[in-house]
This record gives C-alpha cells, structure tokens and sequence, in this order.
C-alpha cells in the first residue's frame, strides 16, 4: 500500500503545470538488459586504443558511459575522439532502449498527468533517439509528442548539469521556470534545475542518493514513482494536453 504523499510533493504539483522528466532512472531503466558497467568497459577499450593511457573518470564512475563520455569531452572539446565516442554510446542507447525495463508507477505517472492536463517534456543526459524508441515501445509516446530533450551530438558539454535540456524543454512546451518541475535521480538534474529557478522532485533507491539530492536542492526525495500515484486524485481535473506550446511566455 502506498501511503498520503508529503505536503511538500503536493504542494509542488499543485503549483506547477509543466513536468520535466530525466529518463534514465524516472521513467525507465535504460541499460536494465544491457548493462552500463558493460557498455562503459567496451567504450573505454576504445578510447584507451587511442588515448595512451586512456581518460580518467571520477572515482565511482568507472561503469557510467556518460561519465566516461563528459570526461573526453572536458579534455578534448570538438575533436573527432569524442564525436565518435558520442555515436558509439548512442548505439548502445539505442541498443538499450528495446529492453529497457519501466520504472514502477512511472507509465502510470504519467497517463495521469497527460489527462490532468499537465505539459509533459524528457530533459535526459542520453540520446534523444534513445529515449523516442523507448516511449514509442511502451506506448508513451503521445504524452510528450515532440518534447524530447537530450544529448546534443556535437555538444557533450551542454550535458546537465548544464540546463541547455531544460531550456529547450521549457522554450518548446512554451513554460516558464516557475509553473515547472523537474523530476530526476542525480545531482546534475538538481544543479541543472536550479540554475533555471525550476522546482526539483528527487527519485532516490538508496539513503546515500537521498542525501545526495537533498543537498541538491529536492524539495522532495521519493524512494518509488508509486508514490506519487495518490497524488493524481487529488488534482484539478483539465483537459488533456495537445502537445501544443502554452501561450504563457516561456524561459
């Protein structure tokens, strides 16, 4: 059973009217069936083949292709090494996405908000492609239409916690910083979201991430999606969104 959610969760929804959502982690488990330690390991190979002694990553990142990708990119911006580099992870992302795995109480998440009438957007440090085939595979398309955000192929750098995702999520659903929520699992999704003066909702499986996020900025970290679920019946009834962007003056 699923208890009341906080004051805070409802407080934050009932004042917002765009959802901005990471993908990897609250809508999905991308590499589920296609391990990222996995596909981490494989693209290092690579880059170590032409980097002597390959690119170092932060401690603790060692199995985060995104890690490893952010990583080149910092040391060698704009050059052929992480160009390629970005195109083999998009094919595992791609890869990924046929087996991804749903979050529990995420497709159920957002049905609901669609027909209350929320704006819908995925603001996601993958490939947009990535997080399309996923959406469409699982029949959740419809809910974001053409609001898909993500890694710009020639641009690692414009990765959260840079907004740039957030900004253009914002410019397409035509909302502004403060009708908006940000609901993510890492640190860069909370840095990216205060940058924009956008509330953040923090998903967390583990006290150590928890804490994490709170010192992010979250107003509120939740263990499961299902948690949110209750929420749903406590919203102003509205008319499905269109896809359409709002006539209010976005960021």
């Amino acid at each position: 059973m699923t208890g009341s959610p906080s004051a805070a969760a409802t407080d934050l929804f009932a004042a917002a009217k765009c959802v901005l959502f990471d993908f990897d982690g609250p809508i999905c488990r991308l590499f589920a069936h296609h391990p990222a330690p996995v596909v981490a390991a494989g693209l290092r190979d690579w880059v170590e083949r032409r980097v002597p002694g390959g690119v170092p990553v932060e401690q603790g990142d060692e199995g985060d292709p995104l890690a490893l990708l952010r990583a080149v990119a910092d040391r060698h911006p704009d050059g052929p090494l992480v160009q390629e580099l970005e195109r083999r992870l998009t094919e595992q992302e791609l890869r990924a996405a046929l087996t991804a795995q749903p979050t529990e109480g995420a497709n159920a998440l957002i049905r609901g908000l669609h027909e209350a009438g929320f704006r819908l957007a995925v603001t996601t440090n993958n490939a947009p492609d990535a997080a399309r085939r996923y959406l469409a595979r699982v029949g959740l398309s419809e809910y974001f239409g053409g609001h898909v955000h993500g890694r710009v192929p020639r641009g690692p750098q414009l990765m959260k916690p840079d907004p740039h995702c957030l900004r253009s999520a914002l410019a397409t659903t035509g909302s502004t910083s403060q009708e908006s929520l940000m609901i993510g699992d890492s640190v860069a999704d909370g840095e990216a979201a205060a940058r924009l003066g956008v509330s953040f909702l923090g998903y967390a499986r583990d006290e150590a991430r928890r804490e994490r996020l709170h010192r992010a900025g979250a107003v509120v970290v939740v263990s499961s999606m299902v948690e949110l679920l209750p929420l749903l019946d406590g919203l102003e009834p509205g008319l499905p969104w269109d896809g359409q962007p709002s006539s209010t003056n976005s960021l």
